[in-house]
Order: structure tokens, then C-alpha cells, then sequence
């Protein structure tokens, strides 16, 4: 029984002393951090102690070899120097940080039993410039390009972004080799073309967390422009007349093409010969003296290497409208309101088409024939009116006899009294007209 009440004081002896220790070690807390650095930079190590209590405090490498021991340096690598020393902490500074100086720094500090705390260093190392090649030179439109983005010697591996223009693409693909902790990055970009990508360039974009400044970041680029080849595209405008075609007129055509490479141009006359009167130079077609013979449709042809294209202007060359009457006509022996005719614009062709937008043929003569006619017949209403009130105002004079004697009667009194005394005679009555 005493030998297990010893036993039994001894352990807690030693419990007593496990407590008092560990509270030791809480109260003299050792802490570090970890370090990210950009080869070439500096790294800086601090080893902190909370309420110290004089214990010695030191920085040892991977390797575990002393860097410091309080403020003296037994290490003879001179990129590390002491930044500052205190009972509380120690600090250090590498500079000009390669890949070997990656790894675990030991901070310790001199209890019983020691503490320890780690700080790993790890080292970013930028990558290469890139490079950029294309397997075709130039390519047709419609066709796909395959674009290699590449470069090396960087830690962590590359990010690589592909641009067309200002336009991210996200369809490409990327391997990574691994050589002596540094990485290698190839991407591909395959791009189908247009003609609208033509000039533009494909950009490849390295990006990578140890290149933080802008202009960094810029040369770490690569460029390579398109060279996009693509069959013409036609357009046929007229340049003359702006409106319809009539006989004794100039036609002047104008032929623009688009391609690449610069496409040949040539005129023809569909189903017909061309006028021999015709001038054709280069873009352009003339036809000067227009008549209905000249009717048909004028075809501007463009072609290159990659293919052909056309575009059509169809010709219909329409009359001479006929010259109209005078539009005001004014009768003076009456007052008559002046009748004035007007005629609507005629409206502008279509642009391949000379017969769109015009008046049909004939209608301006049949209009000019309906004017005269009633310019006539009003005028011999008119004439009627005025002969009417002509002969109104010009009655003849009558004379009538109504009895024998009325001539003879010495006064009126007289003349009335045998006038109405003969009214009975009325087969007698006379009249004379003037």
C-alpha cells in the first residue's frame, strides 16, 4: 500500500510539472509566416515571440544550418542580413532569391524543450517571352488556321488567353512539361476565317501571378495578323442619269468590287452584243445616245484567284415625253378664272432596274389630249354665254296697228280711243320685226 501511494505522488508530481510547462509554452507563443517571393527579389523572415522571457532566440535554413543565433550570423552567405533583433523578435532578409532557397526555415527558441515554428519559402519565377506561329501563312476564307501559343521556364505554369481583335476566345487547348521545377506551356487555337477577319490580330496573352505591372504584362505577348483571302463581292450603281432612261440620254454605269486578292473586272451584255458605241473603262460603262435597242441587261463581272461574283443592271429606255400645251389659257371678253394643269414628279428608278418607278408609256400624251379637248369645249360655252347676252340686250321693235284710223287721230286721246275700239280686228294685227 505505501509503495502504491509513492507511485501515486510521483505521477502527479509529474503532472504538476507537464502543466507548468505547457502553460510555459503557451505564454511564450513562437510564430512565423510564410513567404511568396519573385525570383531575384527579397524575402524576409520574422520570428516572433509573445512574453519572452530571455530565451534565446534562432534561424536555421532547410538545411538546418544556423542562419542567426540571436543578432550574430554564423552562416557566411551574405544575401542574408539582420533587419532587426529583440527579446521578442528576430527578422532577416534574403535577397536576390533563387530556386534553391525554397523550403522550410525553422524558427526556434531556446526552452525546455525547444520550439520550433516553420516559414516556407516558395519562389515565383516568371515565364519567357511567348512565341506564336501559324501552319498557314495565308488562308482562304471559310478555311481553318491552327495558331501555337508557346513559352517557358516559369513557376507556377503559365496561364496562356488567345484574342482575335479585342475578342477573348475561349476554344483552345494547353499542355504543360514539367523540367527541373520549372514548366513549359504550349496552347492551340484553331480559328475558322471571313473576310471580316482579314488584318486582324491574333493575340496570345501569358499570364502569370509574378507578373503584377502593366508593362510587364505587355511583353508578354504575341501577335500575329490574318491574312485572310476571300472571292469579290459586286455592286453595280448608276452614276447617270438620276432617273429614268429616255431616248438621246447618257447611261453611266459604275462597277465597285471588293476581294483579295484585287479582283479583275469585265462588262458584258447579256443574251446581245454590247453597243458598239459602248466605252468601258475598267469600272465603268458608258452609253452615250440611248435608244430601245440599247434595252437589255449590262452584267459587271469581278473575279480572282479564290472565285467570281457579278451584279446585274437591267436597261429599259423608255420615250421622249411629248412637249405639253401652254398650262394657262385666259378668254378677255369674259372673266374667266385661269385653269392651270400640273403635273406629279416622275419618281426615281431602282438602282439595277431603269424601268422601276417611272409612268407607263403613253399616259403623258392621253392626259394632254383630255386637256385640249376641254379647253375647247369650255371655250364654246363660253362664246354662247356671251352671244346670248349679246341678243338679250338687242330686242327687236314692235308695231302694231289694233284700228283703221289710229294714224290719223289728231291727238292720243284720239289714237287710244280708235286703238281700242279695233281690238275686235285682231286678224288685222300687223307685226313688224326689226
Amino acid at each position: 500500500m505505501a509503495m502504491l501511494g509513492a507511485a501515486g505522488s510521483y505521477h502527479l508530481l509529474a503532472l504538476a510539472v507537464w502543466a507548468l510547462f505547457i502553460a510555459k509554452v503557451d505564454a511564450q507563443n513562437l510564430v512565423t509566416d510564410d513567404v511568396v517571393v519573385v525570383e531575384g527579389e527579397v524575402a524576409t523572415i520574422s520570428c516572433r515571440v509573445k512574453n519572452n522571457d530571455d530565451s534565446v532566440i534562432q534561424l536555421l535554413n532547410p538545411s538546418r544550418q544556423t542562419i542567426y543565433f540571436r543578432e550574430v550570423r554564423p552562416l557566411k552567405d551574405n544575401r542574408f542580413q539582420l533587419v532587426n533583433f529583440s527579446s521578442s523578435e528576430l527578422r532577416v532578409s534574403l535577397s536576390n532569391v533563387s530556386l534553391v532557397d525554397e523550403g522550410k526555415y525553422v524558427c526556434q527558441l531556446y526552452t525546455d524543450p525547444p520550439q520550433e515554428a516553420f516559414a516556407t519559402i516558395t519562389v515565383l519565377v516568371p515565364p519567357e517571352t511567348p512565341t506564336i506561329d501559324a501552319d498557314k501563312d495565308v488562308v482562304n476564307e471559310g478555311e481553318e488556321v491552327e495558331f501555337t501559343c508557346s513559352t517557358s521556364g516559369s513557376k507556377p505554369a503559365a496561364d496562356i488567353k488567345w484574342l482575335k481583335g479585342d475578342q477573348e476566345l475561349q476554344e483552345s487547348t494547353s499542355n504543360f512539361e514539367e523540367e527541373e521545377k520549372l514548366f513549359n506551356v504550349t496552347s492551340k487555337l484553331v480559328l475558322r476565317v471571313s473576310r471580316l477577319d482579314d488584318g486582324l490580330p491574333v493575340t496570345c496573352q501569358v499570364e502569370h501571378p509574378a507578373v503584377k505591372d502593366l508593362q510587364a504584362m505587355k511583353d508578354l505577348q504575341a501577335q500575329r495578323y490574318l491574312d485572310v483571302q476571300y472571292k469579290p463581292l459586286v455592286q453595280v450603281t448608276v452614276s447617270y442619269p438620276q432617273g429614268p432612261t429616255r431616248e438621246g440620254d447618257t447611261l453611266e454605269l459604275t462597277c465597285t468590287a471588293n476581294g483579295k486578292p484585287q479582283p479583275t473586272l469585265s462588262w458584258q451584255r447579256l443574251d446581245e452584243e454590247m453597243p458598239e458605241r459602248a466605252i468601258i473603262s475598267v469600272e465603268n460603262l458608258v452609253l452615250e445616245s440611248l435608244n430601245k435597242s440599247d434595252n437589255g441587261t449590262y452584267r459587271c463581272r469581278a473575279f480572282n484567284d479564290i472565285g467570281e461574283s457579278y451584279d446585274d443592271y437591267l436597261l429599259y429606255v423608255y420615250d421622249v415625253p411629248t412637249t405639253p400645251l401652254p398650262s394657262t389659257t385666259t378668254i378677255t371678253s369674259t372673266n374667266i378664272p385661269t385653269i392651270t394643269e400640273a403635273t406629279s414628279p416622275t419618281a426615281e428608278p431602282s438602282t439595277h432596274d431603269s424601268r422601276a418607278g417611272t409612268e407607263v408609256p403613253g399616259s403623258v400624251d392621253h392626259a394632254v389630249i383630255g386637256g385640249v379637248v376641254a379647253v375647247v369645249v369650255f371655250a364654246i360655252l363660253c362664246l354662247l354665254i356671251v352671244l346670248g347676252r349679246y341678243f338679250a340686250r338687242h330686242k327687236g321693235t314692235y308695231f302694231t296697228h289694233e284700228a283703221k284710223g289710229a294714224d290719223d287721230a289728231a291727238d292720243a286721246d284720239t289714237a287710244i280711243i280708235n286703238a281700242e275700239g279695233g281690238q275686235n280686228n285682231s286678224d288685222e294685227k300687223k307685226e313688224y320685226f326689226i
